[in-house]
């Protein structure tokens, strides 16, 4: 339960201006595109833009961020608010937590803060010695005890940890939830500029059963005129995700607005996250799928608590399967992991047991799109490897923080440290303006992709007639739309035995590595049922050869220099491009193809701080790191 991180954190411990809301423009798509009223009907326009409707700019935010309105932020450590999250997301330069200057390298262009629903508002309402709080029995001894000392901290950690536990909550008749939700949801108004900064508004729904993570992050499409009209559903509502889907739509039937919940950290769920039957223990049917799909159309597949893609023991002929995997236990280190649990908890596994569930069911209840976010509990949305302010205040810079303890199992062999942390990560939007609506709308047709942390830009469309000329057009995008379907999409069946082609362009961070390769990760159902993968390069850099097995067995280099933290750009390549026709494609099989984008070897943040501080390095994770990106899919039915 997360709620455990309290009392490992109390040990630890030891004892702005808003912008003006401007009126959210509305949704900007190729459906409803339409050029100027004054233009005479049927006439032409110099312009080539003028009339250009589909997505064209990427958008990077962060879609999981807490502030002190979290309990396991406010309560043990986290003194910066929602107005300050939204402030250093926007690029100014703020005090950290622990007294530290700290900036983004270049503005986000949207964040949505996601406190847990459970007990939310309840640090700072003990902070100030809020009336509301106060008027509340269970709310004032909650009060008594956190000033009573370390002792009476300890005691009001336990009985909230006991709430949780039980699903019971003795807050639940006090006004606390709705005084801090409005001002929650008006703050994200007051930051939010439709075209400059999207802040938008979120909670996170923090299940785990027996401590195994059902967590998910809604994701709110509007504004406080709809979100105000409805509080945050938590575990005391219900642990079952279906429930959740529920309140998703009772919301968009009461307020007419849209949302949408992003799992994560199956990695973490000890195999239930995207099980073969239901939370409840039930057969899946068509209409959960459905409905699943529905309500979630995409996961985060990478963030600090674990890279979620693939595992080395899913995926034994991958070798870069083997990326920041937390896979010891369950989220609050009370049950280990066994094997069999895995292939129900990565994103690769996940959408190969889709495929055989939608055969099975008529609907595929996996066939989600990629997203990545940070899940900092400091306020501060920091992904890079040389920027990382780390889960909590205990956690931010300094030279004693590798060693602490953030799942604190009592068998030590399931204990994660510090040190293990990921600095993933962000998502990345095609989307036509940066606003609300577009934004979210992306985040529906999953036309979104997860980064571990940099801003790698690639694009992708899958078609039946594309050639590599079509790599060459002065405007790639427009004939990946008109002739094929961007990531997120479906290919229908193909006429006669063409096989698809994938337009990919790979661009690296302008502030970062240069690129290492780019690869093609293909799923797909046989004849008898059972799935399959494989793992192609298709364009890789300086000079090296793909084999006839679609390989590439020479590796990058790396010119880290361990020591000293530093780096060159003098190998790799700073863009990569190709068209890849799948040359075992079965046009009788179901299928699904995603793009995975490394860079070239950098230092991992524990290199960086070992340099920075002059300490030792630790030896539980790598020195170096090769972030990527990953696409969300695009998958074929016959």
């Amino acid at each position: 339960m997360v709620f455990k991180h309290l009392l490992a954190a109390l040990v630890i411990l030891a004892a702005c201006p808003a912008f003006a809301a401007p009126q959210e423009v509305g949704q900007v798509g190729t459906a409803d595109f339409k050029a100027s009223e004054n233009a005479p009907a049927g006439s032409t326009v110099y312009s080539p833009y003028a009339d250009r409707s589909y997505p064209d700019q990427v958008l990077w935010g962060d879609t999981h961020l807490h502030t002190n309105l979290s309990p396991d932020a406010g309560l043990v450590g986290t003194t910066l608010d929602v107005h300050a999250a939204y402030r250093f997301a926007r690029g100014e330069t703020l005090v950290s937590n622990t007294g530290q200057r700290v900036q983004l390298i270049r503005p986000l262009d949207f964040l949505v803060v996601t406190d847990h629903a459970e007990y939310i508002g309840l640090a700072p309402m003990i902070r100030d010695a809020d009336p509301i709080l106060l008027s509340d029995p269970h709310g004032k001894w909650l009060y008594e005890r956190f000033r009573a000392g370390p002792e009476g901290k300890l005691e009001a950690f336990r009985s909230i940890l006991d709430d949780a536990v039980k699903g019971q909550n003795r807050l639940g008749e006090s006004d606390m939830v709705p005084s801090i939700w409005k001002s929650f949801v008006e703050t994200a108004d007051a930051y939010n500029r439709p075209g400059h900064f999207t802040a938008m508004t979120g909670f996170e729904w923090t299940s785990s059963p027996s401590g195994d993570n059902l967590h998910r992050v809604v994701v709110f499409r509007d504004g406080a005129a709809r979100t105000g009209r409805v509080l945050p559903f938590s575990l005391f509502d219900s642990q079952d995700p279906e429930d959740l889907w529920k309140y998703l739509a009772g919301y968009e039937t009461r307020t007419g607005g849209n949302a949408i919940a992003i799992p994560h950290n199956g990695n973490l769920s000890n195999g239930l996250m995207f099980g073969e039957k239901t939370s409840s223990g039930k057969k899946l049917s068509r209409a959960y799928a459905e409905a699943r799909i529905r309500w979630e159309p995409i996961i985060e597949v990478t963030q600090i608590k674990g890279d979620g893609e693939a595992h080395p023991l899913l995926s034994p002929e991958d070798e870069f399967a083997d990326f920041e995997n937390w896979d010891s236990a369950n989220i609050d280190g009370s049950a280990p992991k066994q094997d069999w649990m895995l292939q129900y908890e990565y994103g690769r596994s996940a959408l190969k047991l889709g495929l055989k569930l939608g055969r099975e069911l008529g609907a595929n209840p996996y066939q989600f799109g990629l997203s990545a976010a940070s899940d900092s509990h400091t306020a501060l949305a920091t992904t890079r490897e040389e920027n990382y302010f780390g889960k909590y205040q205990k956690t931010e810079p300094s030279p004693e923080r590798h060693g602490h303890e953030v799942i604190p199992a009592e068998d030590a062999s399931l204990r994660v440290y510090t040190a293990q942390e990921v600095a993933s990560g962000l998502t990345g939007v095609w989307a036509r303006k940066n606003t609300r609506g577009d934004i979210f709308d992306a985040m529906k047709r999953k036309e979104v992709y997860a980064t571990t942390g940099t801003r790698i830009q690639v694009r992708v469309f899958g078609g039946w007639d594309f050639t590599p000329d079509d790599l060459q057009t002065a405007d790639f995008a427009a004939v990946g739309y008109g002739r094929g379907v961007p990531m997120g999409g479906e290919l229908k069946k193909a006429s006669g035995s063409r096989a698809p082609t994938f337009l990919i362009r790979a661009l690296r961070d302008p502030d970062g590595a240069n690129l290492d390769r780019v690869q093609v990760v293909k799923g797909w159902l046989d004849a008898a049922g059972e799935t399959h993968e494989r793992v192609s390069d298709v364009a890789v850099s300086d000079g090296r050869t793909i084999g006839a097995e679609g390989r590439c067995k020479q590796p990058v280099g790396n010119t880290v220099n361990v020591e000293k933290a530093t780096w060159t750009n003098s190998i790799g390549a700073p863009w990569l491009a190709v068209a890849w026709t799948d040359p075992d494609f079965d046009p009788m099989q179901d299928a699904f193809y995603y793009v995975r984008v490394l860079e070239i070897p950098t230092p991992r943040w524990t290199t960086y701080d070992a340099a920075f501080f002059g300490i030792e390095r630790p030896t539980n994770v790598p020195a170096t790191i090769q972030d990527r990106a990953y696409t969300s899919p695009i998958w074929y039915t016959p």
